[in-house]
């Protein structure tokens, strides 16, 4: 159910998004010197892979200066409610990756709710499509590629690996499916993945008690900046809610899907989307490496003084090296795995 202050919610997120923007430029202007390995990291900024001279059409590349030959590509795909933040805010995502020896394409893409699903997924199209007919300009080795991205940018990822991997009516979503691009794994981290029906986060009372106020707005939000008024008929906008067609049989002419990783902490509000999603793809037949973590909330995983975020990070290194890297991970503090079996996350 839609609430009028859903659309007021994203002038809102205007405002904190210029916060974040002016602490981004002073913050990463200063990291890169002090963390050791962002040191070894170069980047390239405001590359343009859309002709269109706007800024949500940039991306910036990032390359470890001790790389040698082509490296594996990943298409970093940053999140923000579907109405804010950039690859500016979340340089910190990409010096992690290339400091690890992965060649990072940190995306824009165009935000709502001015514009409104389905540019958002055409665009990462657009980025995919570029990274395969460019990456290897740049040092990238576009046939170990790999798309990660996290809460509104975990959406786009799940959409555009469907996309890619089975045939689809929408005209825009035809060509990725044709081009058939080698991906060669995905990481939808805590994401909001299926836009019907978001207050069934909270209808459970026990849970709507436990879950602030503002909390269920912007999860409110969050549907109404991709969506707007079509929120109220999401289902007719399956590539908006990618987990509802992960949950259907695949239809014919459809393609393998590429192995996933994801994670959330328990205290995440989107914790059960996650949850769903590895269920989706091991019944389909497809490989999920689940992490769920206790007690961590959304976004846990920027806070890399915390002993989960850090453990997080050397989950996701290590899947990467699996499937697509070639280099050692640099080893991590010795620290147990926090985490948690599926029922104890429900339990909580």
């Amino acid at each position: 159910m839609a609430h009028p202050r859903d659309s007021v919610l994203p002038v809102v997120h205007r405002g904190v998004d210029q916060v974040l923007h002016r602490a981004s430029n002073v913050g990463y202007g200063v990291l890169p010197w002090l963390i050791k390995s962002w040191r070894r990291v170069e980047v390239e900024h405001n590359v343009p892979y859309l002709p269109t001279r706007k800024r949500a059409h940039l991306l910036d590349i990032y390359r470890s200066r001790d790389a040698t030959g082509a490296q594996p590509a990943v298409l970093y795909i940053h999140g923000g409610a579907f109405s804010m933040m950039s690859k500016d805010t979340h340089r910190l995502m990409a010096y992690v990756l290339a400091a690890q020896g992965y060649q990072v394409f940190n995306i824009n893409y165009r935000l709502g709710p001015v514009n409104p699903y389905p540019k958002p997924l055409k665009d990462v199209m657009a980025a995919l499509e570029w990274i395969l007919d460019n990456g290897a300009r740049y040092g990238a080795d576009a046939s170990r590629l790999a798309i990660v991205g996290e809460s509104a940018g975990a959406n786009l990822t799940a959409a555009l690996t469907y996309c890619a991997t089975h045939p689809r009516l929408e005209p825009f979503a035809r060509p990725i499916f044709e081009r058939a691009p080698e991906i060669g794994c995905v990481a939808p981290l805590y994401g909001v993945l299926d836009l019907h029906d978001v207050e069934r986060f909270w209808r459970d009372p026990s849970k709507s008690r436990r879950l602030a106020s503002w909390i269920k707005a912007e999860i409110r939000g969050t549907a109404h900046s991709y969506l707007g008024p079509r929120v109220r008929r999401a289902l007719e906008f399956p590539l908006a809610s990618p987990l509802r067609l992960f949950e259907r049989p695949a239809p014919p002419g459809s393609r393998p899907l590429p192995p996933f990783f994801a994670t959330v902490g328990t205290a995440d509000p989107l914790l059960p989307d996650t949850i769903r999603l590895r269920e989706a793809l091991e019944a389909s037949g497809a490989n999920c490496e689940l992490h769920v973590y206790r007690g961590e909330i959304h976004g846990f995983n920027v806070l890399l003084w915390r002993e989960a975020a850090r453990t997080q990070w050397g989950a996701l290194f290590s899947f990467l090296n699996k499937h697509i890297g070639d280099t050692e991970v640099e080893a991590l503090e010795e620290a147990p795995h926090p985490y948690v079996s599926l029922v104890e996350a429900f339990a909580e």
